[in-house]
């Protein structure tokens, strides 16, 4: 079955997170990923488990695979001219270059877009940076914690008296890739219709102001800041979160209560909170938010979470809930399996593994999971003998010359 961007190439010159995960969405949906490395080490997220101080010979290393499987690996020394000189050959046969290194260190290279372009005017030359390519922080080195912090995300999660909170997972650099890779593809479909290349950049900052984009507007456009919300004086106890029995929690997320409330009650056992005159539309309730939500916590906490699943299932009602996971319970989830948003993938390595499967679904195009993340170098002769007909001799000159 054919898959998107089948035939297009890409150059890949990133290392981490933020670069790496768009060239891996790139390759995911059919692309050709040769990833350029450091000729010693490559791309420092291959050592960042030892940098935990985590031995992990036996299985695979999380962060790498996660964000460069469907990759080859190319190694380079490009502070030399030979190396450049390859960088330029594969570019001229390349429909996207994509790259996250500090504003500055590419032009110096000679790997900005002025100088690629020159090789191939249709090129689309994609930037991950951390507060976007104009401003007076441009140039300012971001990782995914400052994106976080810069973008007010910090401050808009967690209850109200809470210090800032941190995610975990590398969100700010997750999104930033996501939204790259969104206008790489927005840069493909320019020059399919106009022929042109462009440059296409996408900032911890943006990616995460966007991220937000109900808080961000409300604000823009009403003065209002959206307030964290403390669980237990919720304005709306049908919009809440509820821990049962065996300390798992429940969701509801119903925005229109009135419709519910009566049908709510009677589910959980209580018919007399429906019809209390003191409960019975949307202001009464949320002044006396504390008070319901007190009783609903009493009531939660007399069955384990699956059981009040399968009561609200049963119900009158059709109530809008759903079980509260942590990530480690995301493997089980069995919409995650059905939808294969988890997948088993068979690494020659390491046997069979699980990964984060594809989000999108193209019913006739679909993309795929087809190789682990490359060794260091893995390809490096092979794409010299492929792309650019270099012989066995050259390439022997480019080792002893320490160029790859």
């Amino acid at each position: 079955m054919a898959m998107p961007l089948e035939g297009i190439r890409v150059i890949d010159w990133t290392i981490w997170q933020q670069g790496p995960i768009c060239s891996t969405m790139l390759g995911d949906l059919g692309a050709e990923v040769i990833k350029l490395e450091e000729r010693k080490n490559g791309d420092p997220g291959r050592g960042i488990l030892g940098m935990a101080g985590v031995s992990a010979d036996d299985r695979p290393n999380f962060y790498f695979e996660a964000c460069n499987r469907n990759k080859m690996s190319v190694t380079l020394d490009l502070s030399k001219p030979e190396a450049r000189e390859i960088v330029y050959g594969l570019v001229v046969k390349a429909d996207v270059f994509v790259q996250n290194f500090r504003k500055g260190v590419a032009g110096r290279l000679g790997l900005d877009y002025a100088v690629l372009r020159k090789h191939n005017p249709k090129l689309i030359y994609a930037s991950a940076t951390g507060y976007g390519p104009e401003g007076p922080d441009s140039a300012e080195p971001s990782f995914d914690h400052l994106g976080l912090a810069r973008s007010g995300i910090m401050q808009a999660i967690g209850e109200p008296e809470m210090e800032p909170l941190g995610i975990a997972g590398g969100v700010a650099d997750q999104m930033g890739g996501i939204m790259l890779a969104y206008g790489v593809l927005a840069a493909l479909v320019a020059r399919e219709r106009l022929g042109v290349g462009q440059e296409v950049d996408a900032s911890h900052l943006g990616s995460m102001l966007m991220l937000q984009g109900l808080n961000v507007s409300a604000k823009l456009m009403m003065g209002w800041l959206l307030p964290r919300t403390t669980r237990k004086t919720s304005g709306n106890p049908l919009w809440n979160i509820y821990r049962c029995k065996d300390d798992q929690w429940i969701a509801l997320a119903m925005l229109q209560p009135d419709r519910y409330w009566a049908d709510f009650c009677r589910a959980l056992g209580h018919p007399e909170l429906g019809s209390d005159e003191r409960y019975q539309d949307v202001p009464s309730r949320a002044k006396r938010a504390a008070e319901i939500i007190e009783i609903f916590d009493q009531v939660f906490a007399t069955k384990p979470r699956a059981e009040w699943l399968e009561i609200l299932r049963r119900s009158e009602g059709d109530f809008i809930y759903t079980r509260l996971n942590s990530v480690g319970d995301l493997p089980e989830d069995p919409q995650v399996r059905a939808n294969n948003y988890t997948i088993d993938f068979e690494h020659p390595k390491y046997g069979t593994i699980q990964m984060v499967g594809m989000p999108v679904r193209l019913s006739e195009t679909p993309g795929s999971v087809r190789a682990p993340a490359p060794e260091l170098g893995q390809h490096t002769e092979q794409i010299l003998v492929d792309l650019l007909d270099y012989d066995r001799d050259r390439i022997a000159n480019l080792r002893r010359q320490e160029v790859i």
